[in-house]
């Protein structure tokens, strides 16, 4: 069986024009909302791991942009959700997750390929509507008072 890699990555895309964030609800769990999260592959960097689940989860191209994305330079460790370590190898129950922020000029429609539906909320919603503690907490430590 092929596992996950226990190194993943969180994008927090956001409007710059509105400051609204954008949430995708899982197709695994669909009470349980999240920005774009995925785990690195085999010799991938982080950065590329982010652009590849952008365009993966969301069908956003980070070239056909005005804003680059951005690395926040912060990993943080997690425990992985009970329900979902069936994904990794046997007995591992953390994940270190690197994160990003992809600011768009105003609100696109995402093309979904792995989630059930999206939403387009205020950093607040955001907060509010994730299941996962440490998406919450990038969304509060970088766009909850943005202007």
């Amino acid at each position: 069986m092929n596992y996950k890699n226990p190194n993943s990555v969180l994008v927090v895309i956001y409007a710059k024009d509105t400051n609204r964030v954008l949430m995708l609800q899982r197709k695994d769990d669909p009470t349980f909302w999240q920005s774009v999260t995925g785990s690195i592959e085999a010799g991938e960097k982080p950065i590329d791991a982010a652009k590849r689940e952008i365009k993966e989860e969301t069908g956003l191209q980070i070239s056909s942009q005005k804003q680059p994305l951005v690395d926040c330079n912060q990993q943080i460790e997690f425990e992985i959700f009970p329900h979902f370590r069936y994904k990794y190898a046997p007995n591992t129950t953390h994940c270190i997750e690197h994160w990003f922020l992809f600011p768009l000029e105003s609100e696109q429609e995402p093309i979904l390929s792995e989630h059930l539906a999206y939403r387009w909320v205020s950093a607040e919603e955001a907060i509010n509507m994730t299941k996962s503690p440490n998406n919450a907490d990038a969304i509060r430590q970088y766009l909850l008072n943005i202007k």
